[in-house]
């Protein structure tokens, strides 16, 4: 599986979409703030209901450590909002359904399950400064124990 081209100390690519309550962000919004940007697969599915928990879990330490938390997958706006309610997320959830971001991130990649290739999210997680440059790339996400790679 191909992973994203994006190295540390580029500068992040901006984007601008809707979060779950159909607001527009966009990355530059957050300029000043460190931003722990994490793209997964797929809404209420085990894997990604368990990184956004670990993450829901830790907040405090991430906002301790600086951290604003955005998640980004290709659901729309109503899943994310149904996502964030039923597990009390604090943090926001961009719609990607485009995967216009997912592409600027390199982590819309062709996958191969039981032989059969398709089109998905590449579980990945950039760290980007106050300033914008990613510090950061973490590839091989442990959804379990998320917040320890962040912080580590």
């Amino acid at each position: 599986m191909a992973q994203t081209a994006l190295q540390i100390g580029a500068p992040a690519p901006d984007f601008t979409s809707n979060n779950q309550d159909g607001k527009t962000v966009s990355l530059h919004d957050y300029k000043g703030k460190k931003v722990v940007l994490y793209f997964y697969p797929k809404d209420q599915t085990p894997g990604c209901t368990a990184e956004a928990c670990n993450l829901r879990d830790n907040i405090d330490v991430l906002k301790q450590a600086g951290y604003v938390v955005l998640g980004v997958s290709p659901d729309d706006e109503a899943s994310h909002k149904a996502f964030q309610e039923k597990y009390a997320l604090p943090f926001t959830l961009i719609a990607d359904t485009d995967k216009s971001i997912h592409q600027k991130y390199g982590v819309w990649v062709e996958k191969e399950k039981d032989g059969k290739k398709y089109w998905g999210t590449a579980r990945t997680t950039f760290l980007i400064d106050e300033k914008g440059v990613i510090t950061e790339v973490i590839t091989n996400v442990d959804t379990e124990q998320h917040t320890l790679q962040i912080l580590k």
